[in-house]
């Protein structure tokens, strides 16, 4: 495939990566993902990372259905990108994308979680040591030498064949041996310390032509010492040459002249017979060389090739098992036509979470209803609806891409598409025809569904809200889809579809602090309630002026006195100085 046939490539970009990398060099980054080889090239790091899932990704990209979608999916890849080994690790990471089939997302999750019991069974020294040795790989950018050297501190670690196939069989002996070999060896070039001997001729060869480039100033130099007549000062300029390049004087009059027709004559041609007799002699040494460090690389055989097969491989699981083991992801079961999970958590909270238990559509999860298709989820501000969309989001992403996920049990279903929609505070026709524009289109087209909305009153006006959002339930029910939407117009929503429920997150009070205390689990079948009196009670307590604390009492007399009055002596709150 020529490089404009890759999606995001066109003729501007193309012509960057030709200039920089050639033709083969573009494609062979493109197809391995290599983000740092497009980078390099020039190619701004946004860019290439969308080249490079569209090109490993087919079509998978179009499960992210909305702007928000795509968002949760880059947060998750930037935050399992943190725990890579390596930087080509970490850019296979960001170019994840969903994964066609069940069959590939089991076999992934089964070699990740298989990486992460290895990773777990090492002790921090030799887990140290594993991260010491990609570090060293990286280094050298992945050579050959390095990969072999990997291979074997790897093994050494503790690292075996048990989880990963490469490391098993290994006839350490023979990969030392061709690290040895690999150490000189550059393609066909044999670096120097290989070979005492290649290397004398080297430097020999090297001396040589820099008197040759400067041979008039050998002519003064040889004059200078007073030679008077043609032999002596021929002697005189090969025991010059002898001395300044270490070989003998007979090596160095085997190659003069018998016919030089003067002085200068004399030492030019001995100079540039002896450069290129050094050559020759230099580039013989170094073929044999080069053949017999080749033939203890070919002694290794196999395992050579396996080794730098692998390296890479190994680097990108071990990458997403630190991921999985630091943040206690598990697998989730693949299945069902829903999504459930139970004691899950956002893996973008900070601090100490409370995980939720919850689903809809069809599952085998106990403690969550089973068989609707929509839930509408209420309750009060700051009560973690939000996070809740957002939670079943990131485990159904992850899911998809065969990756564990965040949560004590998870049931996840295939989904085509995934429509995430933050609650968006604009107050206009343009936002809410856009707003639709993104999240019914997947309704209506072929495939699964997932719909995850959240406050879609909050753009546009609420009665009319009210009737949208019912649309919106019905036309999930009714295209087999399943949805969780977020919203406060629970009480103005005609009757629901059978298989619509209403679910409720409660406030319960106000802490001593006098923030809101709320029991994030949503209560099924429940309608929640906001309970404006714990904001009026906060606003009361916090008033530092008599005039605002008067106004704020007034509103707690409109939403209920005694409540309010109740939640300040729960809260333990005492009046201001002077009051």
């Amino acid at each position: 495939m020529s490089l404009e046939g890759y999606w995001g490539v066109g003729p501007k970009t193309a012509a960057t990566l030709r200039e920089s990398l050639g033709e083969e060099r573009a494609v062979r980054a493109i197809e391995s993902a290599d983000v740092r080889a497009l980078t390099d090239a020039g190619v701004t790091a946004g860019r290439a990372t969308r080249i490079l899932r569209r090109a490993t990704g087919e079509g998978a990209m179009e499960v992210l259905a909305t702007s928000d979608a795509r968002s949760v999916y880059d947060d998750l890849l930037d935050l399992a990108a943190d725990y890579a080994v390596t930087r080509h690790a970490g850019d296979r990471i960001r170019v994840l994308t969903p994964l066609p089939d069940r069959a590939a997302r089991e076999s992934r999750l089964d070699d990740v979680l298989a990486a992460r019991e290895a990773w777990e069974a090492l002790d921090d020294d030799a887990r140290e040591a594993t991260l010491d040795a990609f570090e060293r790989y990286d280094e050298a950018d992945g050579t050959d030498r390095a990969a072999v050297e990997t291979v074997l501190e790897l093994r050494a670690a503790g690292l075996d064949g048990s989880h990963f196939e490469a490391l098993a069989d290994v006839d350490e002996t023979a990969l030392r041996e061709a690290a040895d070999a690999l150490r000189y060896l550059d393609g066909e070039t044999v670096r120097e310390g290989a070979d005492e001997r290649l290397d004398r001729l080297r430097e020999r060869q090297s001396a040589a032509a820099d008197l040759r480039d400067s041979a008039l100033d050998v002519v003064e130099t040889v004059r200078s010492r007073g030679t008077r007549d043609a032999d002596a000062f021929q002697s005189a300029a090969v025991e010059y040459v002898a001395e300044e390049t270490g070989l003998g004087s007979a090596e160095v009059r085997a190659v003069a002249p018998d016919d030089a027709r003067d002085a200068a004559d004399f030492v030019g041609e001995t100079l540039r017979a002896l450069a290129d007799d050094l050559e020759t002699r230099a580039a013989d040494r170094a073929e044999t060389v080069r053949t017999e460090l080749s033939a203890a690389v070919d002694a290794a055989g196999t395992d050579v090739e396996t080794a730098v097969a692998a390296v890479d491989d190994i680097a990108f699981r071990l990458s997403l098992a630190r991921f999985a083991a630091a943040r206690d992801l598990v697998r989730p079961r693949l299945g069902g036509d829903g999504v459930a999970v139970r004691e899950a958590r956002n893996l973008t909270l900070s601090g100490e979470v409370q995980p939720i238990t919850y689903g809809v559509g069809d599952h085998d999860r106990r403690r969550v209803p089973e068989g609707d298709r929509v839930s509408v989820l209420t309750g009060a501000n700051s009560g973690g609806k939000t996070t809740l969309l957002e939670t079943l989001c990131q485990v159904t992403l992850l899911a998809a891409m065969g990756l564990p996920v965040p949560a004590e049990e998870a049931e996840v279903g295939a989904f085509d598409s995934v429509v995430f929609h933050r609650r968006h505070a604009s107050f206009n026709a343009g936002v809410l025809e856009s707003t639709l524009r993104s999240i019914v289109p997947p309704l209506s087209g072929d495939g699964q569904t997932l719909m995850l909305v959240d406050e879609f009153e909050a753009i546009t006006e609420p009665g009319r809200a009210a009737d949208l959002l019912n649309g919106l339930v019905e036309l999930t029910v009714d295209r087999g889809a399943v949805g969780v939407y977020v919203t406060h117009l629970a009480d103005d929503l005609s009757p629901l579809p059978e298989t619509a429920r209403i679910d409720g997150i409660f406030a319960e009070g106000l802490t001593d602090d006098l923030e809101l205390r709320v029991d994030y689990q949503p209560r099924f079948d429940s309608l929640g309630k906001s309970t404006p009196e714990f904001i009026v009670s906060r606003l009361v307590a916090n008033a530092g002026d008599r005039a605002d604390r008067q106004g704020f009492e007034r509103l707690a007399a409109a939403v209920g006195e005694d409540a309010v009055q109740r939640t300040l002596e729960q809260g333990d709150w005492q009046p201001a100085d002077g009051e």
